[in-house]
């Protein structure tokens, strides 16, 4: 007995003392977020545009922290839940995301959703653009040529439950990166199932039983008012192809995809 407890105390000390693989970097988002807190606390309000303020520093009663209003959901294109924790926390990279999700199911959140993550880029949806600023990104681990795990999803639709009612994010705004940055992205991939989400209340899908198109619909200013970039046309079928009929990797508007965009322009 003795002996059990000698070696089981031992686990427990080494397990410890062991080194926590991202203390530093942890020490570093400490170090950042507490940056951020300091300013919220300046008091009063540093002249930052060189106007001729006041001299009396009235704060208003009515504020609260900004809100997300979009998800934006992205594969990895790498190998690993690993390589990914390794590539959000190098400074060099500068790209980062709020909730990372493993294979097997394991939710890393890597930053507060009040934060702003640098997982969009140059994006744009509908008449929103800088998506980093009003969204939460969402990566899951995949290499972009292989399914999604049933444990990834599972943890992905609890995640979106959650997200969706602490922050009443409409259903239209559950985008993939490929939406939001047509030509730029592929993300998350062809496998991915928007269907399986929509079917639980992110996002919309469509139904084109007895469906009949009016002759006079406008196919490409639809494709508009669901929200995507038709700056460049093609880039915006393939973006649309990518989320909604994963199958077609064609360019080019189909008699199909007409009834399609006709069913879902009623959605948004």
């Amino acid at each position: 007995m003795k002996q059990f407890l000698f070696i089981f105390c031992t686990a427990i000390f080494i397990t410890a003392c062991s080194p926590k693989p991202y203390s530093e970097t942890n020490k570093s988002y400490k170090k950042q977020v507490k940056q951020f807190a300091t300013n919220f606390k300046t008091y009063p309000l540093n002249d930052s545009v060189g106007l001729p303020f006041a001299n009396q520093f009235v704060g208003t009663t009515n504020l609260s922290m900004r809100r997300p209003n979009f998800i934006v959901i992205h594969h990895t294109a790498q190998n690993s839940c690993d390589q990914t924790l390794k590539t959000f926390t190098l400074p060099r990279t500068a790209v980062s995301s709020h909730y990372v999700i493993c294979r097997e199911g394991t939710v890393y959140h890597m930053l507060n959703d009040l934060l702003r993550a640098h997982h969009a880029g140059v994006s744009k949806w509908g008449n929103a653009t800088d998506l980093n600023s009003s969204s939460i990104g969402i990566e899951i681990d995949n290499n972009g040529s292989e399914p999604f795990s049933e444990m990834q999803m599972n943890s992905l639709l609890l995640l979106l439950e959650r997200l969706k009612k602490t922050y009443s994010i409409p259903t239209a705004n559950f985008v993939g990166h490929a939406d939001v940055a047509p030509g730029r992205k592929v993300d998350p991939s062809r496998q991915f199932s928007w269907k399986q989400l929509a079917d639980k209340g992110f996002g919309h899908w469509y139904d084109t039983t007895n469906v009949e198109v009016p002759n006079d619909f406008n196919a490409l200013q639809a494709l508009r008012n669901i929200g995507y970039n038709t700056s460049n046309t093609k880039n915006a079928i393939q973006s649309y192809k990518i989320h909604f009929t994963p199958q077609d990797t064609t360019n080019f508007l189909t008699n199909g995809d007409r009834k399609i965009l006709f069913e879902l322009s009623k959605k948004y």
